[in-house]
């Protein structure tokens, strides 16, 4: 995973500007994201890369096109020190990876990272920065592929074993 470092207070007009919001496909939304803020990384993000921040990424309104337009880029991990609350849960909701990582500041970005949820580290540069870990049932979410998906999942158990949780 490539690293793509911003600062702190990224909102989510930063994240996908509102003129976008008339756009709901993960791909669509994926043409314009970081558009005017890092036209850089809208143009070079490749599935896999990972957003690196400081301090409460994804201020600002509570729009869940910012993860969705993340998604459609093919990021499916941010590491911030912290998030906006919102944008934490509408990145699970959507199935991006949210974690926390009290300092940042050693990341570089361009370089190489890997995370290891089981150990809570994200590893660069042969450093290890711990990680939260992230609540059981948010995971359940994200490994289902989002909110949606993970509905699904359950309502088919539901359906097989004629139990509801």
């Amino acid at each position: 995973m490539r690293i793509w470092k911003f600062g702190d207070d990224i909102d989510t007009d930063a994240i996908i500007p509102g003129r976008f919001l008339t756009e709901y496909e993960p791909e669509k939304l994926a043409a314009h994201v970081f558009e005017g803020t890092r036209d850089d990384c809208r143009a070079g993000v490749q599935p896999g890369d990972i957003i690196v921040a400081g301090k409460n990424f994804g201020c600002g309104s509570s729009r869940e096109h910012a993860p969705l337009a993340l998604l459609g880029a093919g990021v499916k991990v941010v590491v911030a020190e912290s998030f906006a609350r919102i944008f934490y849960r509408n990145a699970v909701n959507t199935g991006i990876l949210p974690l926390v990582c009290h300092d940042t500041g050693g990341l570089v970005e361009g370089h190489e990272a890997t995370v290891d949820i089981e150990k809570g580290v994200l590893t660069s540069d042969c450093i290890d920065y711990p990680i939260e870990p992230v609540p059981p049932f948010m995971q359940a979410i994200i490994d289902a592929g989002g909110l949606v998906e993970y509905a699904k999942e359950m309502k088919e158990v539901e359906l097989c074993t004629g139990s509801q949780r």
